[in-house]
């Protein structure tokens, strides 16, 4: 076992680094004085996971999307009890999680923390699947999937999704599809998560005023070391151009909504945090609510206060996105093609840039503050396998107006867009 304390001068913060014998990664802050502990057990696992092999395998396997969420259900159920059940008796708070490029499980709590710890390493290192179970979640999870495609807002990101990507399973929610989660059977599901839930794979967070030294006695009982099974994932090589440039649907909406995204390189992993931050940056500067191009699309009525913005990113994918609640959805995309050519042929904003990097600088600092904030960073920062937890503050500080111009050019390209519009149902008109 390797012990280091990583620190960041700039902050004055730090937090313990341990690899224990088992594999696994672990990730201490102690905050004395707080009350709540909060805990994330993850693996580098998600839905956009679903060609793989590792070192003992021959060749790949393909498995049927939604399958890194499916398991994430089942694993909350073992042979003699729910876990839930078992939180409910130290009183703590469980959940879990499965996104695009990982899977976790956690929990929060005042009291009781050493049982509740050992209640998540005990199940998610104890699967029991059957094919009855696993036949008796397809309706859940089938209903599950239902719900969310009648959420326009849930549409809205898929639909632009899908105009983006051709091939890359990031455009499949999560959950999957109705048809695919019909062929997931117990035998795949103990081929994922022996394949997946690796400790190798795997990041344990803990923030709160907790004792290092009975973490560790917890978890040298209770961890099971595990051989390092040399993952490899393949996302499918993908078109440089979008897929549908522009679709709607008819729902039931107000106001239409759409999503607008640009088609990027996916970026190395290495220099993920560089460029989530640079375009974080340039969007703030275009589009923020204080930005002189928001106030007038605002001033106008093409927009209302539920325009937002987003960096998506992650193993395969990268997609600077805008969108919102507009009655000129069409009209809005035009003007925001407009600001991003505007912006690169006369430059960005410099006396703003500096403005928003000193509020980007503070909502970072501001992550720090409390347990639940700080262990998600931590286990963001060890799932993404570079850099530490203070990856994204020092990549702040060293960011310049001329790196977010040099970025802005080369990521948003205004005719490799795709726009999804969402549009309020007419009795004319089918879905």
């Amino acid at each position: 076992m390797t012990r280091e304390i990583i620190r960041n001068d700039r902050v004055g913060e730090e937090y313990v680094r341990i690899l224990h014998d088992s594999g696994l990664e672990i990730l201490i802050r102690p905050t004395p004085g707080f009350s709540t502990k909060h805990v994330l057990f993850g693996t580098r696992y998600g839905s956009v996971n679903t060609t793989f092999k590792t070192k003992d395998d021959e060749d790949y396997i393909t498995v049927p999307n939604g399958i890194a969420h499916y398991l994430e259900h089942k694993l909350f159920e073992n042979e003699d009890t729910d876990v839930f059940d078992l939180y409910a008796r130290t009183g703590a708070a469980g959940n879990a999680y499965t996104s695009f490029d990982r899977t976790c499980y956690l929990f929060s709590c005042t009291d009781n923390f050493i049982p509740s710890l050992r209640i998540l390493l005990d199940f998610v290192q104890k699967p029991y699947f059957t094919e009855e179970t696993v036949r008796k979640e397809q309706g859940i999870i089938g209903q599950e999937i239902k719900m969310y495609d009648d959420d326009p807002n849930w549409r809205v990101m898929f639909g632009m999704l899908e105009g983006i990507y051709h091939k890359n399973p990031v455009k499949i929610d999560i959950a999957g599809t109705v048809e695919s989660i019909a062929r997931i059977n117990a035998d795949l599901l103990y081929r994922c998560y022996n394949t997946f839930y690796n400790l190798h794979n795997m990041v344990l967070a803990i923030a709160g005023d907790v004792d290092e030294k009975e973490i560790l006695a917890v978890c040298d009982e209770m961890l099971i070391p595990s051989e390092n099974k040399e993952l490899s994932v393949i996302v499918p090589d993908e078109p440089d151009e979008v897929a549908v440039p522009y679709a709607e649907q008819y729902m039931e909406v107000a106001v239409p909504m759409f999503n607008l995204g640009y088609k990027s390189s996916p970026v190395k992993k290495e220099d993920q945090v560089r460029c989530e931050v640079l375009c974080n940056l340039v969007l703030s500067l275009i589009c923020d609510e204080t930005s002189p191009f928001y106030k007038r699309l605002y001033d106008e009525g093409l927009i209302n206060s539920t325009f937002a913005y987003e960096t998506f990113s992650g193993e395969g994918f990268f997609v600077p996105i805008m969108g919102g609640e507009s009655r000129e959805p069409k009209k809005v995309a035009a003007l925001i093609n407009a600001e991003i050519e505007r912006c690169k042929a006369e430059g960005l904003d410099r006396e703003r840039f500096e403005t928003m990097k000193k509020a980007y600088y503070g909502s970072l600092i501001r992550i720090f503050t409390g347990p639940e904030s700080i262990a998600s960073n931590l286990v963001n920062a060890g799932l993404r396998g570079t850099g530490d937890a203070f990856s994204f503050i020092e990549e702040v500080a060293h960011a310049g107006v001329d790196d977010a111009e040099k970025f802005l050019k080369e990521r948003f390209d205004t005719s490799n867009c795709a726009m999804f519009v969402v549009l309020p149902r007419d009795d004319d008109k089918e879905e």
